[in-house]
């Protein structure tokens, strides 16, 4: 008996019902950014029946910035932690794992500690049974269903060994609701506190934060679409492109099975490669300025 026989598929054996989904993922996935979309077309509503609030034009490409910004500032915590955390494809020193630390909270992809014990499994079993979101068995599986109904065998998985001493993912796996709750509640609640007593704009705060969430929201559906389905299919060059620019490179999974170990996932030559894949980007421009070392670098992009 061969081990795909031996090992049954994670969509078939996890049971899958009401009381058995991860309210948890299902606030990061679908509820947080259906309240930020809601704020938005709220703010706007208001903004156009009320002649107490006002909307100036330029709030759409204000707005359009932050979003843009977020799906950044997120991807500058999922990169690293894919590349550096979990592939070990160099070091980064400590005060850019605060900021590293900071961006992964930002991004809601729940803790460390689960984040590269799942992506462990998925590369040891990749599109096979026991793959934690193998595209072959459901493509909605492996986009949101693995996240949204989890094994608990899964969860009490323990820190893995190689991060076990780094005092920031510790700390960050031990604060982390605390972390998630200042970030996304108290910071926002003090913003909204100083721009009403300031006399500042709540409309317009209100709208920023609604592409905050919304940017939060796009990166991180085409992080779990780009990379474990589209990243595991035969689909067109624009297609990549466009995942890889919403994921700062992570969606371009071709070679990335091949040569995990690698802090770039385009060549290093090239100004359109450095845009494209600017998670690498920014690991080259950190090892620069002194605060990542040793670098590994698949062959074919070096």
């Amino acid at each position: 008996m061969n081990l795909d026989q031996r090992i049954l598929s994670r969509s078939e054996a996890i049971l899958k019902s009401w009381r058995t989904l991860n309210w948890a993922s299902a606030f990061s996935a679908f509820i947080y950014p259906a309240l930020g979309v809601a704020m938005m077309i709220t703010m706007v509503a208001l903004g156009l029946a009320l002649n107490g609030l006002t909307l100036h034009w330029w709030y759409a490409p204000l707005c359009i910035a932050v979003i843009g910004l977020s799906i950044f500032v997120c991807n500058q915590g999922i990169g690293p932690l894919h590349r550096i955390w979990q592939h070990r494809a160099g070091e980064i020193k400590w005060p850019a794992q605060v900021i590293i630390m900071f961006n992964c909270i930002l991004a809601m992809q729940g803790s460390l500690k689960d984040w590269v014990n799942y992506h462990s499994q998925h590369h040891r079993f990749a599109d096979k049974p026991g793959d934690p979101h193998n595209p072959l068995e459901s493509k909605a599986w492996a986009w949101v269903g693995w996240i949204l109904w989890r094994d608990e065998k899964d969860l009490a998985r323990p820190m893995p060994l190689w991060l076990k001493e780094n005092a920031v993912v510790r700390f960050a796996d031990r604060f982390h609701i605390t972390l998630s709750l200042v970030m996304h509640l108290i910071i926002p609640a003090v913003i909204y506190l100083v721009v009403a007593l300031s006399g500042g704009s709540l409309i317009l705060t209100a709208l920023l934060h609604a592409s905050a969430v919304i940017g939060r929201a796009i990166q991180f559906h085409a992080t779990t679409l780009g990379v474990n389905v589209y990243g595991h299919m035969k689909t067109p060059k624009w297609v990549d492109y466009l995942l890889a620019l919403l994921t700062g490179g992570e969606a371009l999974h071709d070679h990335h099975h091949e040569f995990p170990q690698s802090a770039l996932h385009l060549p290093r030559k090239g100004i359109w490669n450095r845009i494209v894949d600017y998670n690498g980007t920014m690991l080259l421009i950190m090892h620069r300025l002194g605060l990542a070392k040793n670098l590994q670098i698949a062959p074919q992009f070096a």
